[in-house]
């Protein structure tokens, strides 16, 4: 662990009150070395979902972090951890312009996205943000991704840059479904359109002719293995696989799911479910159970059977149990597709929250993102063109149920068309 200069958060000058320090976690070893620690701020942040723990880090970075280098903060009060900003930096291109990037360890793969912030949230904020602006001349864009509406960060972030005369702008990302767990399966199941209801009623009593469907939940045995690899043929059975999206079309992705789902399941997290006809596997799910909340990450089906709408079946049956187990939550991830909203109307937004140098070089860019482009994009021209390269692709806009669409993604990815909110320096 690289050590940086001590930093001391005005108002907390006594004697009595342990300097604020930030180090730079910038080597693997050190950040395998941090496991319990990370952890134990994860925990006394109470922090929700799976995403920022340091089991879900390490093999995001294990299978994505080639040509990436750790830039991990870690605000320590007295010599104790109080918080960690989990940071990469890496080198690429926007508007034709190379960029060095500082931004969350995340990609498409990782829902939800933040600082880690166990206490004294004003005072980490500003240790980090002064670590971050210390080495401005290091980075020329800070992208924060997949920030949940109400993090602290937005606000916090935006506010101590604009005060430094940093330009900003903010993005808004995916909207994702989520069904709060409150009363009884039956009061929520009343809740629902009729017409959902009755299609469930009657796509099941057509799939109970050809045999017993049933609900299996694998247990995190020896059966791992076999059961992950049935479920992720099963995820690229249908368009995905043809579309070279599955997720073993990737050798990257296929190892951070499988590696994901060795330690989750050492941990009590995972859960593969399945529906299944007979001794037939018909739908799969791949989701974390963690902190009393279900999170659906993948999702697949056999196009043989999309007739009887065997994903919607497999909801029925993964909800039905949650509601039975006590459970507070199940978070469907990713975009606001319409088969997500026959579950539920409940959605949490996020956010993109990016910071530029106010050097000439980033300013450009800045102007580039949040100025020129939005303009461009609202010119008839351009929309045409849009619509003609979607309607090459054969997309859908994800406007069909998992079960018949063409394109897009089941669940937790979290690509969705960013509208630029903020284009000047002034914090939103």
């Amino acid at each position: 662990m690289k050590a940086a200069a001590a930093v001391v958060v005005p108002g907390d000058r006594s004697p009595a009150t342990p300097a604020w320090r930030v180090e730079t976690i910038s080597d693997f070893n050190s950040f395998l070395d941090a496991e319990a620690a990370w952890n134990d701020v994860v925990e006394a942040a109470g922090i929700d979902h799976p995403f920022l723990s340091h089991e879900w880090v390490r093999t995001w970075w294990e299978s994505f972090g080639a040509g990436k280098e750790l830039h991990i903060l870690v605000v320590k009060a007295g010599g104790e951890p109080v918080a960690i900003a989990p940071l990469m930096r890496s080198v690429g291109w926007m508007y034709g312009v190379r960029v060095r990037r500082l931004q969350f360890i995340s990609n498409d793969h990782t829902p939800r996205c933040d600082f880690i912030i166990a206490r004294r949230a004003g005072d980490a904020y500003r240790a980090i943000w002064r670590a971050l602006s210390r080495e401005q001349g290091l980075w020329d864009v800070l992208e924060l991704n997949q920030l949940q509406a109400g993090s602290r960060s937005l606000d916090e972030l935006s506010r101590l840059a604009a005060r430094d005369g940093f330009r900003i702008g903010l993005w808004r990302s995916a909207e994702s479904p989520y069904v709060p767990l409150v009363g009884t399966w039956e009061s929520y199941l009343k809740g629902l359109r009729s017409h959902h209801r009755a299609n469930l009623r009657n796509r099941l009593k057509r799939l109970s002719r050809l045999g017993q469907v049933e609900l299996e939940v694998v247990a995190p045995d020896e059966r791992l293995g076999s059961a992950l690899e049935a479920g992720l043929r099963l995820e690229a059975a249908a368009w995905k696989g043809e579309a070279g999206t599955a997720i073993r079309c990737h050798p990257a992705v296929h190892a951070f799911y499988t590696r994901l789902a060795e330690r989750a399941a050492r941990r009590g997290w995972l859960r593969l479910s399945f529906m299944a006809i007979g001794d037939r596997r018909i739908a799969f799910s791949y989701s974390l159970c963690y902190r009393n909340r279900l999170y659906l990450l993948k999702i697949g089906y056999d196009p043989e059977y999309a007739q009887y709408s065997p994903f919607n079946l497999l909801c029925d049956g993964v909800l039905r149990k949650a509601f039975a187990e006590g459970l507070a939550e199940c978070d469907f991830m990713g975009t606001k597709d319409k088969w997500k909203l026959e579950w539920t109307r409940e959605t949490r937004p996020h956010y993109w929250l990016f910071l530029f140098p106010n050097a000439m070089g980033p300013r450009l860019i800045h102007w580039a993102k949040f100025q020129l482009v939005p303009r461009l994009q609202r010119h008839r021209l351009y929309l045409s063109l849009r619509d003609t390269v979607l309607r090459a692709r054969g997309r859908t806009n994800g406007l069909t149920p998992p079960d018949r669409r063409t394109s897009g993604d089941g669940a937790g990815s979290q690509v969705a068309t960013a509208r630029p909110l903020i284009g000047g320096g002034e914090a939103p």
